[in-house]
């Protein structure tokens, strides 16, 4: 399914078709982007995020690719070239958890690279392609927004490869920052930190009792709405003068406290 015009400026949101990446979406298509709707699996999600995208007026098409895979870079931005032009904005939100969740002595090699492959690698190379065309193409400004997560700095020994792939997310996004700053490509992360989503589901009943305990001064979850507001807020072009910043959306849960 698929609605789309040239006349749209030109979006890519990876891990779109569920959760944060879902509503982040949603909310570029409200403000006229013209949306790359990326998916792995769940066709039917997809295509599900943009027919209530195309319902509201929006423009947006489903495509397929795993990000993990090293051929996902070119087939997102030819697809926006294709369905919408040159993307001006990309929003790096795929990414999969720890396998198993096991303990950092048992962590095993192949939750490692698939997580690794998802999660630093993909986005780095999803960043690496679209930054190139924005070059090629003159878009300015250019937005690369890279969803992180509160575990690049809290630890969880459970999920030691899913902590240090979103540790060095926060690096990639300082050094995307600096070299793209003279091209007027803003980059920037957002730092969700407990969120509504599929991935959060299982450990619900154990974050319901942290977030009632004081987890973060905020006490609720997120949802993808919050960061959805975030990422509008920051390709406004309110923030010419601001690139590599880091945007928190975890209520608070930053703030060290005694």
């Amino acid at each position: 399914m698929e609605h789309s015009s040239l006349q749209h400026p030109s979006a890519i949101v990876t891990g779109a078709s569920r959760g944060i990446g879902k509503a982040v979406a949603k909310r570029l298509a409200a403000h006229g982007y013209g949306v790359i709707v990326n998916y792995f699996r769940s066709s039917d999600a997809a295509d599900a995020t943009v027919s209530e995208i195309v319902s509201a007026g929006g423009q947006a098409v489903a495509i397929q690719s795993d990000i993990g895979d090293p051929g996902a870079p070119q087939t997102l931005t030819r697809a926006a070239l294709e369905h919408f032009g040159p993307p001006s904005v990309l929003i790096n939100n795929a990414g999969i958890t720890s396998q198993g969740r096991l303990d950092i002595l048992e962590a095993s090699v192949e939750s490692w690279d698939r997580v690794f492959d998802t999660n630093l690698k993909g986005a780095f190379f999803c960043a690496q392609a679209t930054a190139n065309l924005m070059i090629e193409h003159g878009v300015k400004p250019g937005y690369i927004i890279n969803v992180n997560s509160i575990s690049s700095y809290a630890v969880s020994t459970n999920r030691a490869d899913y902590c240090i792939a979103k540790s060095g997310m926060h690096m990639m996004t300082k050094l995307f920052a600096t070299r793209l700053a003279d091209e007027n490509v803003l980059v920037y992360e957002v730092c969700p930190g407990v969120i509504e989503s599929d991935m959060t589901a299982p450990v619900k009943q154990k974050y319901d009792s942290l977030i009632e305990d004081g987890l973060s001064p905020i006490r609720r979850w997120g949802t993808g709405d919050d960061v959805a507001g975030a990422v509008s807020m920051l390709v406004s072009g309110a923030l010419p003068f601001t690139t590599g910043e880091r945007i928190n959306i975890d209520g608070g849960f930053h703030i060290r406290r005694l």
